[in-house]
Formats: C-alpha cells, structure tokens, sequence
C-alpha cells in the first residue's frame, strides 16, 4: 500500500493494519440531531468501499459551517448514527474493484459534491444544479474518522509539498467561494468586491480570489483582532461591524458609489446593508445563512438601480479542479486556526458554534 508514503512511523502503520485487520475504527458520531455534546468519539465498522470507491485513510478533516447545520437536524434525509465531514484529504488504502487498484498508496483530496454524472445538468458540466446532488459528510457519512469512503472520479492528487491538513482546508471553503466569484458573480480586475462574515474560511477564500482576480477589497467583521487579521489578508478597508454601520461607511469610502459585488453568507442580520452596498448595476452572490435565511428586499431599488441577485453553493467538477490547481500552485494561502485530535470534535463543534475562530478548525485522527 506504499504505506510510507502516509505513516512516519512504524507504530502508524501497525495503527493501520491493526485497524482493517479488525474493521473497526474510532470516528465523531452522533445518533440524533442536537447541541455539541451529542457528538460522541467512539468505536464503529470501517465502511466498504463499492463498485468505483475506495477506502480512505484520513489524514485531516476541516469543518464547516454545514457540519453545524447538519449537526442540528438539517438537511433531514441525513444517515443516522451520523459521521461528518465534508473536508477529507489522506491516502487511498483500499480499492472497490480492479480500476481503482493503482490509486492505492496516493495522496489525495476529494470533492465533496456527488452527482449523478448522466443527468442533463452533469453533461452539461454543472454537477452542482444535479437533481440528485449530494454532499460528502452531509448526506453521506464522512471524513471525521478513522477512515472514509469516496468514489474514484471525487478524487484529486495532493502534490508532495502540500501538507494533508492544507488539502482539507480547500475543498467546500475555497471551491464555492471560487464558483460566487468567478463563475457567478463574474469579478473583473478593477471592480470593488465587499465580503460579509470574513473570518469564516470561505470569506477568507473570497477575498483571497478577489484579490488574484485584481479586484479591491473591502471586508465587514466584528472585534479589533480579527480586523486586523482580515487586512494582513490583503482587504484595503475592513469594517469591524460592532463599531459602525459599514454600508453608511462604504458609502462614503467609495465616493457614494458602493461596490460592485457583494459577497454574503450572514443572511437576516448583514441582508438589508449588503443591498445598500451595491453599486448601479451590482451583483450580490450569497451562498449561506448563518444568521439566518428570512430576507426582504425593496423592489424598487432592484430594477431601477439594475441590481442583480446571484444564488450559489459548491462547484462544478471543473471549477473544483481549476480551484485545486491554483491553490496547489501557491497563489492562495488557506488560513487555519487550529489543529485538534479527532477525539476533540465536541469541543470543535462548541468552537465554530461560538464564531471565536479564525479561519479553519482541522480534526486529525
């Protein structure tokens, strides 16, 4: 299995022949929707991989705000006793079938978004607008544990100078934040781009694509520290959001014209300011609701200003690679708070709750 390649010791990789020797495995795991301590570390079956997967030993798992959601009760077709996990890069140790044999002993890094591959939207290459799609570690059992299954087309090579636990900040984070900016909302060298919420992870990576696209930043947080943070990523203005109003701040920032694109994830709190922060003619692409989803809007400000509206989540395959080989080649720079054994999911779960983080929370088994 080239199990040099993933365990630096000895003992590591007794750890793993131990393991599929007896199918057993430690992983996060909670029976029913609820708070934090309902997450539990314990033993459970290492999964089978089928026809076109294989089995993943995981070297890190990121988390996301989605873990929260699902952690909660949504969506409600998620697989109880749950795993989750969207984020997973580690080492491919066991194969389905025959096609997927050569993939043992590699380095990789999966696309959480499963499609169908043979639907009109799939063909077309717009894998994440598939009627079936799912997510990895939502919909599925995922990363956060010992081990993961994942099919062979998810899969993308870690090149040996990136570390595991740089791969799993990528995949979610950077992958929709790439398909709001590039794809969606079509940022242009010279344009002005506001980001809300920047220092979750794919408000990090917004603003580090809008700043490789040529565009000017501005950026709303909250606290001193975090201000600070946010500008040492390359955003000109950022507004700490408990000192001002940052739309009435933009205002004057930008001459009274406001900017071009508004990039939101907040939802209620942050909706109304982010819509008077648009310029004539701009375009506001969201992709969450963290603060919650109920928003409103005055009509007559969305045609007579000619403002557009741009819904968005994940990425299509191509844009998940495109986003992959400029990540890998070192022109963005994922930011990671901290790096926490498997067994402190718990805590994780209570500390991306509590928004006290500052980029990505990593879980390694």
């Amino acid at each position: 299995l080239h199990a040099e390649r993933f365990c630096a010791t000895t003992d590591a990789f007794n750890f793993t022949a131990r393991t599929m020797s007896s199918r057993r495995m430690h992983a996060a795991v909670f029976d029913a929707p609820g708070p934090p301590e309902v997450v539990e570390y314990r033993e459970v079956d290492v999964p089978s991989p089928g026809q076109g997967e294989v089995l993943i030993q995981v070297g890190a798992a990121a988390m996301n705000h989605l873990d929260l959601w699902v952690r909660r009760g949504l969506p409600i077709e998620t697989t109880m006793p749950h795993i989750g996990g969207s984020d997973v890069a580690g080492i491919v140790v066991e194969a389905g079938d025959e096609t997927a044999r050569t993939l043992l002993g590699t380095r990789v890094v999966v696309n959480p978004g499963l499609s169908c591959g043979t639907c009109r939207e799939c063909v077309f290459g717009q894998q994440s607008l598939c009627p079936d799609f799912r997510i990895l570690g939502e919909h599925t059992d995922g990363g956060f544990a010992d081990f993961v299954v994942a099919p062979i087309a998810n899969l993308h090579l870690i090149p040996d100078h990136v570390s595991f636990e740089t791969a799993a900040t990528l995949p979610v984070s950077y992958s929709t934040a790439w398909r709001a900016l590039i794809s969606r909302a079509r940022v242009r060298a010279g344009e002005d781009v506001l980001v809300i919420g920047a220092s979750g992870g794919t408000a990090i990576a917004a603003i580090q694509i809008a700043k490789l696209a040529g565009a000017r930043v501005f950026a709303v947080t909250s606290g001193a520290h975090n201000v600070r943070r946010v500008k040492e990523l390359g955003a000109e203005v950022v507004y700490d959001r408990l000192e001002v109003d940052f739309a009435r701040a933009l205002h004057a920032d930008t001459r009274r014209r406001g900017v071009d694109i508004v990039v939101e994830n907040v939802g209620t709190p942050t909706w109304e300011s982010s819509i008077r922060s648009l310029a004539p003619g701009g375009r506001l692409v969201t992709y969450g609701a963290t603060a919650g989803p109920a928003a409103e809007i005055d009509l007559r400000r969305l045609f007579w200003r000619q403002l557009e509206i741009i819904g968005t989540t994940m990425s299509s395959n191509g844009e998940f690679a495109a986003m992959l080989r400029v990540a890998f080649s070192g022109a963005l720079s994922p930011v990671i708070d901290e790096i926490l054994p498997l067994s402190q999911a718990p805590a994780a779960h209570s500390r991306l709750e509590t928004g006290t983080h500052f980029g990505k929370l990593i879980l390694v088994p």
